[in-house]
């Protein structure tokens, strides 16, 4: 008898492919100039996902590198985050969800879910104005923030054995993971909160890697080509998040396995807040950013 697994990859795999067709064909019809990422956008891509693969997330670091350096417009942040990271956080699900026990029907369920939450979020985000999305990413950054120094103090439930959810707690799931699918699209990460989740209702917290990154795998493509039709990403940053994105998975999930990672994630914690603290500030004053000179990168405050 087939595994469901192998059934819930290979749609994982064909909805990725149409992903790249779809933004393959929106870029050539777009007649956008495209020029190949800069090294520091490779790199950019290749750390944050080589750690997103070990835990730490990759949508709050990646979000703190464009404010600081301006590499990316407030607006457009969302949009590169769920349009680049997309490919990197496919090869995780491919890797975890072959590894990692899990009752099907929960995965698929909350996964579904996920990805509903998505294609509602992303059709209000992507039509968001600039000052609109830096309230929402502003304290969508300290939710992670706090949910950075919960994990690291070891505050909240310690999670149970269970493999799967039936009944009442199979509903709060799903009802759960929709939420956090939709709040992806606003550049929190769904990594820290579904782990959250899924040991709050008696789940083995291993339990959560397949379920989140298989969340992330199906909802991002969904998410990122609601944002490609509107136009609301930075196509070159993109490429670089994907492009170096993919071998720092491979590298993770296979050959560095697990690392301490608690004072990285203080680290990120600190970056985040202060990221989260700025985006407010610009809400508040409803900050535009300086002309940049054609011909000239984007440079550090």
């Amino acid at each position: 008898m087939t595994d469901p697994k192998n059934l819930l990859l290979l749609v994982l795999i064909a909805v990725t492919v149409g992903f790249v067709a779809y933004w393959v064909s929106a870029v050539r019809q777009s007649r956008t100039a495209f020029t190949f990422p800069a090294v520091r956008q490779l790199v950019v891509g290749a750390v944050t996902n080589f750690f997103d693969t070990l835990g730490i997330g990759s949508f709050a670091p990646t979000t703190a590198w464009f404010r600081f350096t301006r590499a990316v417009p407030d607006e457009k942040i969302p949009g590169t985050l769920n349009v680049g990271h997309t490919l990197p956080t496919v090869a995780q699900a491919l890797i975890y969800i072959q590894i990692v026990e899990v009752e099907f029907l929960t995965m698929a369920a909350l996964i579904a879910a996920s990805v509903a939450g998505s294609w509602i979020g992303a059709g209000f985000v992507s039509r968001w104005s600039r000052r609109r999305i830096q309230w929402g990413m502003g304290i969508a950054l300290l939710a992670a923030a706090v949910l950075f120094s919960m994990r690291n103090l070891d505050i909240g439930p310690g999670g149970g054995t269970d493999l799967a959810l039936r009944g009442t707690l199979l509903g709060v799931g799903i009802a759960g993971n929709f939420v956090l699918g939709a709040l992806m699209t606003l550049g929190i990460g769904l990594y820290a909160p579904c782990l959250i989740m899924i040991s709050l209702l008696g789940m083995n917290p291993i339990a959560a890697f397949p379920i989140m990154m298989g969340s992330c795998a199906f909802l991002m493509p969904v998410a990122g080509a609601r944002f490609i039709r509107a136009g609301r990403y930075d196509l070159r940053s993109a490429v670089g998040l994907a492009v170096g994105g993919i071998p720092a998975v491979l590298l993770a999930a296979y050959i560095v396995k697990s690392l301490p990672l608690v004072a990285l994630r203080w680290l990120v914690m600190v970056v985040v807040l202060y990221t989260a603290i700025t985006m407010l500030r610009a809400a508040m004053r409803n900050e535009e950013p300086a002309p940049v000179p054609p011909g000239e990168p984007p440079t550090a405050p």
